[in-house]
């Protein structure tokens, strides 16, 4: 079975360094899909203190994440990874399930959902 998301090693060393900073330790990282942007679907990312029970649990490199069973079809294979060049760094995704996103990268559709398009 396919993991619905694979968070990096470094992607998870710089949500735990965010947590910190914002008072957020032991908090669950939600993973999520959202409608929007000129090809319909969005990521989103943030800290959540609880579970809710459409929610899938995921533990790696020590990180509480959640999916909802909703957005587990559209995430399945997904990974979020971070990555440090000379002009900073960010947050990185890659879903092999997305076959279209806008020329300006914040938005995606797949072959099953559609999304709800929007300007970017």
């Amino acid at each position: 079975m396919t993991q619905i998301v694979e968070v990096t090693k470094a992607a998870a060393i710089h949500v735990r360094e965010m947590m910190r900073h914002n008072e957020e330790e032991g908090s669950f990282l939600r993973v999520a899909v959202n409608g929007g942007g000129c090809s319909g679907l969005t990521y989103g990312m943030g800290f959540e203190t609880e579970k809710s029970s459409d929610d899938i649990q995921l533990e790696q490199h020590g990180l509480q994440i959640l999916v909802s069973k909703e957005d587990a079809g559209v995430l399945e294979g997904t990974q979020v990874d971070y990555k440090e060049s000379l002009m900073g760094g960010g947050f990185t995704i890659n879903n092999p399930n997305a076959i279209a996103s806008c020329g300006c990268g914040t938005s995606f559709r797949t072959a099953k959902k559609a999304g709800t398009p929007a300007d970017c």
